[in-house]
Formats: structure tokens, sequence, C-alpha cells
């Protein structure tokens, strides 16, 4: 059989590989491939112009592929009779070299010919990479056609109608899960005025639209948002740094003290450009909070080494989670360039990271010093290596065992990929890539540091993030701190733990937490109100009106107090209200039933004197029987008042309004009876006048009688459909409680009180109208002036009861029934008292008959 035989042109710089029964591929980025772009005017150069930039802490990722390799060789329990070996080459972050690379994977060790095997040996079962998205793309499109699996240790590709069903497994968690990590961040800092940086890919894409609806909900808002450009080429270092200058500009110039990097894992490196040439711009460097996605690093190209990192100093980044493994760091320390067989990476990293030349690539004069193999890892600063495992360092070693594990349950479970004995040595058929499959999925184990491995049903890694505190020191050495941690599998309040005491925030906070708001927060007492066409994390912020406080910060709108409480005097906080009533103990009260008192003795008095002289002229005229009546009354009034001063009860509630009306009733329809009286007796002194018969105690009786039962009948009523009770006013006063009696129905208050002043209106006309008649017999004119007092004290009482509130509407009715009884005692009685006490002489017939003619 003819075999085609495909020569490649420029064998892979670098390349690492251990050829065994089974062979696992990787594709790592140590370094970064730079092109010239060729105009094709003429015919490219052999080799193509290029140029090659070293990330050396990405070595770690390759150290412990082969570490992890070693170890599963090493353990009888796990693949006895079957051993694994790796091929290992670079991707250089470029697409042509990773698909070349992939390419080499799935050809023969020793030609480039896809698709053709020649032995049983250096069978590749699955690839693990790559450290960026796209790089992780172009290798599962490469491997869709061979449905070889492919476990992904960086960031996770976006997937499109282009790229359905691609056979990757992830080795880092849902990204959900680190979005919604980074919210919880913001929210338990109060950090809603942010930035935003993330590549100018799909990825970045992706992520925005992810979320700015999600933190957007949530109260934070984006006061920028810059694409990190990416390059290629040569000729485009020029506008690429241009272009971060910009973004450094926006950055610094902004309020927001916040920055959420959602952005590949050598972006740092790219930062520390802008870093180093921020030295020739007029705005320094200020603190800034980097919050940063599980796929950024801190990392640096071999010539920054000594270039300012200080700028990262307190970042806080989200990691997969890892742990120390054990023999790590001796396999590590092992390692050295001159007793490594087949590593093609190490002789770059060593070069790069201690800055020397090995002797046989001194051609002519040394600039450098030479490599002995003896320089020590843990003298490098820790953006060239780390010796504690990293995160995506951790994935590729749990992507071995799990490949391993696959291995093991794939042919412990299927007779015919049994080993078969040859010449005392186990030979494995090899098994098809697309079978591992199913094992992957299943795929369930502890490692040996004691964390569970193991794949959903999306072939993502059930796992949490670890939160980190990046502490960068002057020598640009760095230490990282865990400071928190994302458990998907924890209590609902214990899935995002943080403890900000472990915290060391950037220089210039000096160690006080930053703030990052788009305008003071408002205190309490205050409400927010959006800026009109600025994002709504942009407000000012305005005194709660009256009776609304805000006893939080940045509240959206002020609330009330509960019936039972008042706002304070700043508005931040509800105090009880005081319950009041119309107290005896309170001066106002105190006064009230004092002259109540005063004016009911004074009544008594009067009584007293009125019953002593009962036989006299000035008494018996218009007649005696009404007159004491009438003062028994107005004693009644005066002493009515004191039900309206006190804690209101059931039973005083009951009478109060009830007592006042009928009572009062009575004293202004002996009033009008009275009135009529002196009317009709003037009227039957006329020869032939037929009014004689009307005149006598008859009529009195009657009118005082009908004209109270009429009232007696308002108030029954009252009682029946809607009686007073005794209520609390929550809402007349700000900072009382009123305790009063609820009239029950307001309607028939009114018309109680109506009635009462009708009566005094017919009263008052009637005697008005016999004003005029002869003095000594005659009250007509006193009885006016009581009812113009009576009718002017109740006409104002009305307003005046509407537009006090509390207690003083009480004392405002107690002061009218005390100023209109008061009117009628004086009006009345005060002429007859001082015939009686002061000039008796006119107390007799002969003299009140000679006054009348």
């Amino acid at each position: 059989m003819v075999k085609c035989m495909l020569r490649v042109p420029h064998p892979p710089r670098h390349e690492y590989h251990e050829s065994q029964d089974i062979v696992i591929g990787g594709i790592a980025s140590q370094s970064f491939r730079l092109s010239f772009s060729e105009d094709f005017t003429e015919e490219p150069s052999l080799p193509p112009k290029e140029g090659l930039i070293t990330l050396p802490k990405n070595y770690q990722h390759i150290l412990v592929l082969a570490f992890a390799v070693k170890e599963v060789n090493e353990n009888p329990q796990l693949l006895p009779n079957v051993t694994l070996g790796f091929r290992i080459y670079d991707s250089y972050l470029n697409a042509k070299s990773t698909y070349h690379a992939t390419m080499l994977l799935i050809s023969t060790s020793e030609e480039f010919v896809p698709n053709y095997k020649c032995d049983f040996q250096n069978n590749l079962i699955a690839v693990i990479g790559g450290l960026d998205s796209e790089t992780s793309l172009q290798v599962a499109t490469a491997l869709d056609f061979y449905k070889i699996p492919q476990l992904i240790y960086g960031s996770i590709p976006v997937m499109n109608d282009k790229t359905p069903g691609l056979p990757f497994y992830q080795l880092i968690p849902n990204e959900t899960l680190q979005y919604s990590g980074i919210l919880f961040l913001l929210l338990h800092f109060s950090w809603t005025w942010i930035g935003v940086l993330v590549m100018d890919n799909d990825n970045g894409e992706r992520f925005l639209e992810t979320v700015f609806p999600m933190f957007s909900r949530n109260g934070v808002c984006f006061a920028f948002i810059e694409r990190i450009p990416t390059f290629r080429f040569v000729l485009e270092i020029g506008g690429m740094l241009e272009e971060g200058m910009k973004i450094y500009d926006t950055v610094m110039k902004s309020k927001s003290n916040v920055l959420v990097v959602y952005a590949e894992s050598y972006s740092l490196a790219f930062f520390g450009w802008v870093s180093f040439l921020s030295s020739y711009r007029t705005i320094k460097p200020k603190g800034k909070v980097w919050i940063g996605t599980a796929q950024v690093e801190v990392t640096a190209f071999h010539y920054q080494r000594n270039w300012d990192a200080e700028i990262f100093h307190g970042a806080i980044t989200f990691a997969i989670h890892s742990s120390e493994i054990p023999g790590f760091h001796q396999f590590v320390e092992s390692r050295n360039p001159y007793n490594t067989q087949g590593d093609g990476f190490i002789n770059d990293f060593w070069h790069c990271a201690f800055e020397c030349e090995f002797q046989n690539s001194v051609l002519d004069e040394v600039y450098e010093d030479i490599c002995t193999g003896e320089e020590k890892l843990e003298s490098l600063p820790g953006i060239f290596f780390e010796r504690r495992m990293t995160g995506h360092s951790y994935s590729i070693y749990n992507a071995i065992y799990a490949m391993a594990h696959a291995l093991h349950a794939m042919y412990s479970s299927n007779l015919k990929y049994r080993a078969r004995v040859n010449r005392e040595k186990l030979k494995i058929q090899n098994p098809p890539g697309w079978q591992l499959h199913h094992f992957l999925r299943g795929v369930s184990f502890n490692n040996s540091a004691g964390d569970r491995i193991s794949f959903n049903q999306n072939g993502e890694l059930v796992a949490g993030f670890d939160v980190l505190n990046w502490i960068v020191f002057k020598n640009q050495s760095f230490q990282i701190v865990k400071i928190g941690r994302v458990d998907p599998h924890g209590p609902d309040d214990h899935v995002f733990t943080i403890n900000e005491d472990a915290i060391t925030w950037s220089s210039s906070s000096i160690q006080t937490r930053p703030l990052s708001l788009c305008i003071e927060r408002c205190q309490p007492g205050f409400h927010k109100r959006v800026r009109e066409g600025e994002p709504f994390c942009c407000y000012d912020c305005i005194p709660c009106p009256d009776r609304k406080i805000s006893d939080q910060m940045d509240l959206a709108d002020c609330y009330k107090c509960k019936d039972e409480n008042y706002p304070n005097k700043y508005r931040d906080s509800c105090i009880p209200k005081f319950v009041t009533y119309l107290s005896y103990g309170e001066p106002l009260g105190l006064s009230l039933s004092f002259i109540a008192i005063f004016f009911s003795c004074i009544t008594a008095l009067v009584l007293g004197l009125f019953m002593k002289y009962h036989n006299t002229p000035i008494v018996k005229a218009n007649n005696r029987s009404l007159t004491c009546t009438l003062l028994i009354s107005l004693l009644l009034c005066f002493l009515c008042t004191l039900l309206f001063i006190g804690h209101p009860v059931k039973l005083t509630c009951l009478l109060r309004q009830t007592a006042f009306g009928i009572i009062f009733s009575v004293a202004v329809s002996c009033v009008l009876a009275k009135t009529i009286t002196v009317v009709l007796a003037f009227m039957a002194t006329k020869p032939g006048s037929h009014m004689r018969k009307w005149v006598g105690k008859r009529l009195a009786n009657s009118i005082v009688l009908s004209c109270s039962l009429i009232q007696v009948g308002i108030c029954t009523v009252w009682l029946e459909i809607s009686p007073p009770f005794p209520d609390a006013d929550k809402h007349s006063m700000i900072d009382e409680i009123v305790v009063e009696c609820n009239e029950g129905s307001v309607i028939m208050f009114y018309c109680v009180l109506g009635y009462m002043c009708l009566l005094a209106l017919i009263s008052f006309t009637v005697a008005f109208l016999s004003r005029k008649l002869p003095d000594s017999f005659n009250e007509a004119k006193f009885i006016t002036f009581s009812m113009l007092v009576f009718c002017s004290v109740w006409l104002s009482f009305v307003p005046t009861y509407l537009s006090t509130k509390g207690k003083y509407m009480v004392a405002v009715e107690i002061f009218s029934i005390l100023a209109s009884s008061a009117g009628v005692l004086g009006c009345i009685f005060s002429p007859k008292c001082f015939i009686i006490l002061l000039r008796p002489d006119l107390n007799n017939r002969e003299k009140l008959m000679r006054r009348k003619n």
C-alpha cells in the first residue's frame, strides 16, 4: 500500500512527549506568537517572519501534566498493565499554530500524516487544552470529526450555530455561579457604580449580555464599559497601546473605584504595558479595586520583570478551587534543563525566567549569564512562576486523573479491551476515543488532595470557586490570600462566604474599604430621586416629606410610620405617640373645670337667692317656676361640662352630648317660654283681648315640655342608630394619639346643635320684637342680649370646632357651653340680683307700679 507523506515544513519549536501505551495530548500556551503581516507584493520568505513573547508562568501547566501522568503510572490501583504517555505542543495563542498542533496530535509521532496509524502505541485518547477560549474552540473544531474527548482547563469557548455538540468537558465550574459571586461582592460592599473591562471578542460580549441585566436588577450601574483590544501582528502593537492608554485615562478619570475584569489569562500582562506607560501621563494611578474572573491570573511577559505591578495591589479575583497536591513541590524543584529529557519547553522558560544563556546557544559575545541549572525556582517573582499550584494547573491535574479513571472504568467493563499477554508484557488494544465519552460523563473520584471530582450533565466540573486577594509588595513579589468561597452545594446562607477582615485593600485606600458610588449614599431621613437622563445609580437626596421617614440608606421612597408612632425631628425613625386627652391634671382641663364649678356655684347662689326672696315682686314677675327651672338647667349646663373632661369611657361618651343637648334645650325653652309669656301678658291687658285665657303656667310648661321632648327624641334616635363611643384618633395630631369620644353620627350631632340654635334664634327674635315693653315687668330686653350672646357663641363655635384638632376640640365645646350659659345667666339674672341685693327699695309692688306709670 502506498502511503502519502505530508512533510512538515516547519517542525514545532516546542514540544514535550513521552511515548507509552496510550497518549494524552496537551495544548499549552507558554509563548505568544506575533507575526509580521505580509502585503503579498513578493513571495513570502521561509520561515515566515515572526516573534515569540514568553509567559514563563504558564510553564507550570506543562509540569503539572507531566507530574500527573507520572503519578498515574506509579499507581498500581489505577490502570494496571497500562501506561500513559503524553504529547504537549504550544498553541502560541495563534490559530494557525493551534490547528497545526492539533493535527500533529492526531498523527503518528514520527510523521505528519493525519488519519493514519501504524502501531498500537502512541494512540491519542484525549486532548487537554487550551488556556483561552479561542484556542479551545479551534482544538474542539479539529477534534470534532474524530470524536476525541477534549478537557478544557481555561476559558470556555462561545458556542454558536456553527459549533453544535463539540465533545469537550469543562474543568472549571459553570460561569453563571461566578457571575453571581461577583454580584454578591458588589452588594456586600455596597459598590453600585462600577467600570467593566472585557475582551473585545465573543466571550466578552456574552459576559456583558449576561451580567448587564443581572446587575441592573440588583441596583448596580455601569460607569463605563471598555473593550480590551486584541492583536496578532507586530504592527498592531502601536495601535493596541494607544487604545490601551485611552482605556487607562477612562479608568483613572472615572469616579468608579471598582473595575470588573472579564478577560483571558494573559490580559494583566497587557495592563502591565498600560501601567508602565502611565508614568508618562498626567493622570497618575490611584487605588482601584480590580475584580477579576477565574480566567485572569497575575502574569507577565518575560521582558516585564521589573515593571511596576502595584496597580493590581488589593485586587480580588475568583479562581478555580485548588488544593496543594502532595509531592508537586518536590517534582517542580527537581526540574533542571540539563537532566530533563524530551522537554522542549524548559530551555526557553529557563532563559526568560533567569535571564541566562545556554552554552550551546552562545555564538559570539555573551550578554547574559550562563545557565548553570543550579538556579532556584523559588527565587522567581510570582508573576513569572508560582510554586503553589494555580487554579488552571489544578484543573489539568484533575483532567489527567479524570481520563485515567474513565479509562480504568472502560477497561474494567469491557472484556474486548482487556490486555493480551505477549512475551510477558501486556499489550493493549487501542480503544477508540468516542467510547470514552460515556465513562467520562459518569466519572467521580476523590483526588489526592481529598477533593471530589465529577462532571454534571452538561460536562461541567461540579465545584465552586475560591475568592482570592492579591497583595503586591514593593519588590514586585506578591502574595495570594484566600478570603472567601463560592460553594454551590453549601446551605443557602453559605453559598457565598467572605472574610472581610482578611482583605488587604489598595494602597491609596489606607486599609479602609473603598467606596464606589455615583453619589454619596442618601442618609436616613432622605430618599433618592433619580436624575433625569442619567443612570439610576446617580440621584439626588431629597428630605422626606412631613409625616414620613426613611430609616435606611438609599431608600427609593419614604414611608409613613404606623398609626401609633410619628417621625422624629430628623425623619429617620418613628417615636411612639403620646396618649392624650383633656384631663383634670393639665392646666387647660383644670382651668375649665374650675370655671365650670365657679359658675355652678354662682348659679346655685342665684337660685338660693331667688328661693329666699321667692315672694318678692321681682321674683314673682315673669313666672317664678320658669325662673327656677331656668336656673336649675343653667346649673346643670355648667356641671355637664365636667363630663367632657377626663379619660373618655363608654358612659361619659353616651351622656356628654345628649345631656348637654337636652339640658341646653330645656334652658333655651324656658327662655322662649318666658319671652312668650311676657308678650302674651301685655297683649292680655288690652281691653277686649282674647289672649287672657292663654296667660298662665300651663302655656309656659307646655312650651318647655314640648320643646325639650323634641330634643329628647332627636337624642334617642341618635343613641339608637349610631351612638357615641370611646375612640382613639391617631391621625389628627402628628405626635399624639387623642383618646376621645367618637360622635358616631356627625349628622345627628349637628341636628342636636342646630335644633338648640333654632330655639335660641326664635327666642332672640321674639325678645327683640318685644324689647320696648315697659321695663318694670319686661325681661325681653335682657333676654334679647342673652340670646344675642348665645347665638354669637354657637355660630362661632362651628368654624372654630372644625378647625381645631385633638383635645382642643373638646375644650372649644366646653368653652362654648360655659360662655353661652354664663351669657344667659349674666344677662337675665344680674339685673334682678342687683335689685334684690343692692336696691331692695325697688323690690315692692308700689315702686314697680309707679315706674310703670
